[in-house]
């Protein structure tokens, strides 16, 4: 095993450290056993809203694929979901979303048997829209909250949020020019090899097949300058991030008897709780996020007995078992296709 191999190994090691300690932290500020009581308590009609705004949400963020695909590659929902699903499963074994994201177009030849400079096109038109609309709403969310939170946690969530913004301007503008984008993909190859089955071949193909032509160029400005695409995604993007996990976590902190006011900002609050995922802490942001999202709403007020099954149970719901439901078309990814460039 060569030295940058050993390195990369221990950086993951690490970062699995981090987010173990964190995940402790998180759930030392709650009594398992009442953590159980009180979600063993909700009653059946709470449990069903919880169910359908998880489902809402879920096929909102297909649609958000379904978008950015159409002006290329019409696609149906089931495709577009099973493309949502393979990346958010990715994005889970990377550190970092931005990271994750930069396998989406190998997904897409797989899935939708789209042109690499397409599917390069694609992905980076998603991505670039998630981080600009994930980064205004959370920083709507910060500066309600800025006067309720320590100098140590906001400093962290605006880092974060100030990273999102960049991401998205920076990927807008280098999409009308993607050879700008060569040392991003050139930089985070090596990532891609510990993926399980599939990451050889990605990576080789990232750093000898991959090539940004005017092709994909002239790709992302038709996806990037169609009106039509910024008003589903949008819409999606609302819906999947902002109105469904909003509602779950209402329900959630009703069902046990908790009260947040004023509502309508709850939302805004868990984007900006959430938004510590952009930097590569740990896998997924898998940790580190609940114990962030656990110390900002204890600072907003709600009992660390309380938002910690909250905030487990809606990650769980929007993010690791998505994932997990995205690990079985991953197995389908056409590994044959990756090696030699041929489409479906």
């Amino acid at each position: 095993m060569d030295a940058g191999r050993v390195r990369a190994v221990a950086v993951t090691l690490v970062q699995y450290a981090v987010a173990l300690v964190a995940l402790g932290w998180a759930v030392s500020q709650t009594d398992p056993i009442e953590a159980l009581s009180l979600l063993a308590g909700l009653d059946p009609l709470t449990v069903l809203g919880i169910l359908l705004a998880s489902l809402l949400g879920l096929l909102a963020r297909f649609e958000t694929w379904r978008a950015t695909l159409g002006p290329i590659q019409p696609t149906d929902r089931r495709t577009a979901g099973s493309v949502a699903l393979v990346v958010n499963f990715v994005n889970q074994l990377l550190p970092s979303r931005l990271t994750g994201r930069l396998a989406a177009p190998f997904v897409l030849r797989s899935k939708v048997g789209v042109s690499y400079a397409d599917g390069t096109a694609i992905s980076g038109v998603h991505t670039a829209m998630y981080a600009l609309l994930y980064g205004a709403v959370a920083t709507v969310g910060l500066v309600f909250a800025v006067d309720r939170l320590s100098i140590g946690l906001t400093g962290l969530l605006a880092l974060s949020i100030g990273l999102y913004l960049v991401a998205g301007v920076a990927i807008l503008g280098a999409g009308t020019n993607l050879e700008r984008l060569d040392w991003v993909f050139a930089g985070v190859t090596r990532l891609l090899r510990y993926l399980p089955r599939v990451g050889e071949s990605l990576a080789a193909r990232a750093e000898n097949a991959v090539s940004f032509t005017a092709d994909s160029t002239a790709a992302f400005r038709t996806i990037a300058g169609d009106p039509g695409v910024w008003v589903r995604y949008t819409a999606g993007w609302l819906v999947a991030k902002l109105i469904a996990p909003g509602v779950r976590v209402w329900l959630l902190l009703s069902g046990f008897g908790v009260a947040f006011e004023p509502g309508l900002l709850l939302p805004l609050y868990l984007v900006m709780a959430y938004s510590v995922t952009l930097l590569p802490l740990t896998p997924g942001g898998f940790g580190v996020t609940e114990a962030t999202a656990t110390a900002v709403f204890v600072a907003l007020g709600v009992p660390s007995a309380v938002i910690v099954p909250v905030v487990f149970v809606d990650r769980f719901l929007d993010i690791y078992l998505p994932a997990l439901a995205g690990w079985y078309p991953f197995l389908g990814i056409d590994r044959a296709s990756l090696r030699t460039g041929e489409g479906h």
